[in-house]
């Protein structure tokens, strides 16, 4: 459910109130000249989400009017991006050039009408008459043409006894209209050259403003959705259907503002000039912000749109910070991908007072505050690596990792002390030698030793070595121009990282979170079992807000240094001390407890909400993500919840009324209504479907009608249990229990 109407979804509805349109039909008719990117996206998102919302289809056309840049890649590039996204287009694909004989038909009405000809002067001379935007145009002599010459030219260009550029077909407008786009605009022009689909069966080709209305008209649009930059456009679209006295329904068109990103170009020209000139590996390649490239890094589809929902449908053009996309990635792994440990740049450590060859340690892949499940071992041995910077010599002020002085502790094992250094001959240390303490293990630790952080590491002789690929902003400037502007350490490839085993062997999933490093996806090309590569998908923080010059602020209390997941950060007393609790007491994680003790009006929604149910990871995270959205978005006085309300809905969620997911959909209702969610339950029918009977009769069912899946799956293809649990959430509506459709799934899928 939508928080509120945008312009169009307000347009959509007036017209089918009014009775102007039975059916909403839309299309995405993008150019097959270059692969698409997240601009594309957003009008996917638009077009395919309106037709959806309101019932109706939408069309994907390619406009393939220009044979000289068109290919069957593109063409496919685009299929795939509209169906990773979870889109469906009506029936198949369309083309324009489906219709170019119909195209050409109503061109040779336009001549017998007198409202088109076919000029001969050339380009220079066709840009002299325009005129410009204080002094009207000038009409070619060869506008004076009759329309037997006119219709005798247009065959003979057709043809193909006239070279490229020697004669064009215009439509006969006003050569004095303050639109310049409606000065005698171009409709067909000559080009020999192949077209990838029909061949050397045409020679003259549709000009875009000419075939696009028209290609509407032919597929029933109702509502043909486009960027702003085509608005003055507009005139021509409307002129062609009018003066053609099509009959009804005709389509009409509409425009929004084409989504900008700052450190970031959307320009095909500027991509194909990043791909040509081999400044990027491809089209996919993981720095750029074609659809293709972003999957590659390991965005997900409902990161993009959701990204796409969140910067929203508006008139004016705007920039969008990067930021904000990555924040979207963010907040969609953080609660899914398993969290292990890979060292990037490792230091051996060999621990001396280690008699045993090596053990396992039980190791949960998802913190407390993540409600899924799942363990793996860690080995551990006498030798293990660490990242080089997470010890020093002579550490400044406030480090608190591993130092000659300073024992820190390993993530899920022992703590660990310095005994020892070895270097090589230029100083640099090759091998720290320490101790451990066996009785400080992670869980039971009774060695009362006190330390100030966690650091993550790998055991020396399982450890499996990878490549990892960590990709930054593909442009320094935020508003880049071009090559010049280039950031030349965008892309720094590590050979030889090291990573827990399980990782590799075990392949829990093709998403991590690398502890401390940020999140990586297992690259889709390039990785084999024998060589993994991994590619940074995005910070576990905004790297980039550090660099950028801070606004001065005025102090009202002194600062004091507080340590989150290994940084050093500044807090006021007061922020330091909600920090404390949160963390110490109420058990949330670093981020979450930074956030809340650092904004006023989230930790007081917190601390209603908590008053009301004591659940504080859950009240956290909805708050910290959905609530703090919403205030940013609207403010804080435009609320129509209450902390009560969020309350009440956490508890249905702690009780298993509901899922979480039915809970992300009550939430986008009272968002929008204010109603009380229990109500909103029980009305729409929501409650949680948790009797095992009901989901083994569901999933029975599920797995009789995929036979081939079961078998891959029972071959070895366990990635088929997510399909599975899938079926099966699906024929619920999402109501029943996650927990009770895995255990159920795993018992019958045996």
């Amino acid at each position: 459910m939508k928080q509120s109407k945008n312009f169009l979804q307000t347009i959509v509805e007036k017209d089918l109130e009014s009775g102007k349109n039975r059916e909403i039909v839309t299309r995405f008719p993008p150019e097959p000249n270059g692969f698409p990117h997240i601009g594309h996206a957003k009008s996917i998102f638009i077009n395919f989400g309106i037709a959806r919302d309101y019932n109706g289809h939408c069309n994907l056309r390619m406009d393939d009017t220009n044979p000289t840049k068109e290919d069957t890649t593109y063409v496919e590039a685009l299929k795939d991006a509209v169906t990773w996204l979870g889109y469906e287009w009506e029936g198949n694909v369309r083309f324009t050039s489906d219709y170019f004989a119909q195209i050409h038909e109503y061109a040779i009405k336009l001549i017998k009408m007198d409202r088109a000809y076919v000029d001969s002067v050339d380009e220079e001379e066709m840009r002299e008459l325009r005129g410009t935007v204080t002094e009207a145009g000038k009409h070619s002599k060869y506008a004076s043409r009759t329309i037997e010459e006119n219709l005798e030219m247009f065959e003979r260009m057709c043809k193909g006894e006239f070279q490229d550029g020697e004669h064009v077909l215009r439509a006969k407008i006003d050569m004095s209209a303050a639109n310049m786009k409606m000065r005698d605009p171009l409709m067909y022009r000559i080009r020999h050259a192949e077209h990838f689909r029909t061949g050397s069966e045409w020679c003259i080709y549709p000009m875009y403003d000419f075939a696009h209305c028209l290609s509407d008209y032919i597929e029933g649009v109702s509502h043909s959705i486009c960027t702003l930059e085509f608005e003055n456009n507009r005139d021509i679209y409307n002129w062609v259907l009018d003066t053609l006295e099509l009959n009804p329904p005709r389509p009409y068109q509409y425009e929004f503002a084409r989504l900008g990103i700052n450190y970031t170009v959307m320009s095909k020209r500027k991509l194909l000039e990043l791909v040509e000139g081999n400044y990027v590996s491809g089209w996919d390649d993981p720095r750029l912000p074609t659809i293709a490239g972003l999957r590659r890094k390991g965005y997900t589809p409902e990161s993009i749109v959701t990204f796409c929902d969140q910067v929203g449908i508006a008139k004016a053009n705007s920039m969008v910070d990067v930021a904000q996309l990555e924040f979207t990635i963010r907040d969609d792994l953080n609660p899914k991908v398993p969290r292990v440990m890979c060292v990037l740049d490792p230091l051996k450590v060999t621990i001396e007072n280690y008699e045993g060859s090596s053990e396992e340690l039980d190791a949960s892949y998802y913190p407390d505050d993540v409600p899924r499940e799942g363990t793996r071992k860690l080995p551990f041995s006498r030798e293990i690596y660490i990242e080089r910077d997470d010890f020093e010599e002579n550490p400044p002020k406030g480090y608190f990792r591993l130092t000659p002085e300073q024992p820190v502790r390993l993530k899920h094992g022992y703590i660990i002390a310095c005994k020892e250094l070895i270097k090589d001959s230029d100083g640099k240390i090759t091998e720290i030698k320490a101790e451990y303490y066996p009785t400080s293990q992670s869980g039971s630790d009774t060695s009362g030793i006190k330390v100030k952080s966690a650091i993550h590491w790998v055991s020396g002789d399982k450890a499996k070595k990878v490549e990892v690929r960590l990709y930054d902003r593909l442009y320094s400037s935020e508003m880049p121009e071009g090559i010049e502007d280039l950031n030349p350490n965008s892309l720094q490839v590590i050979k030889d990282a090291l990573i827990e085993p399980a990782v590799v062997t075990e392949k829990p999933d093709e998403r991590f979170q690398f502890e401390r490093q940020g999140y990586f996806f297992a690259d889709p090309i390039d990785y084999t079992d024998e060589k993994p590569v991994y590619n940074k998908i995005v910070g576990l923080k905004d790297s980039w807000a550090k660099k950028r010059k801070a606004a001065p602020q005025k102090a009202q209390t002194k600062e004091k240094k507080v340590q989150i997941d290994g940084e050093v950060v500044a807090m006021t007393p007061e922020q330091e001390s909600l920090f404390a609790r949160y963390r110490e007491m109420l058990k949330l994680n670093s981020e979450v407890a930074n956030t809340l003790a650092r904004d006023v009006d989230l930790s007081a929604f917190f601390e209603e909400a908590l008053a009301v149910l004591h659940s504080p990871v859950n009240l956290a995270n909805i708050i910290t993500n959905e609530v703090a959205r919403e205030i940013k978005q609207s403010g804080k006085e435009a609320l129509k919840f209450t902390p009560k309300q969020i309350a009440e809905l956490i508890k249905m969620v702690d009780d298993t009324t509901i899922s979480n997911k039915i809970a992300k959909q009550v939430f986008e209702e009272i968002v929008t209504s204010g109603e009380n969610p229990v109500k909103i339950v029980e009305s729409k029918g929501l409650v949680q479907i948790s009797d095992p009977e009901i989901i083994g009769s569901m999933i029975d069912a599920v797995i009789e009608k995929n036979p081939d899946n079961l078998e891959k799956f029972r071959a070895g293809n366990k990635k088929l249990l997510g399909f599975f649990v899938g079926q099966v959430l699906k024929a619920t509506g999402g109501k029943a229990n996650p927990k009770i459709v895995n255990q159920l799934l795993a018992q019958k899928l045996g």
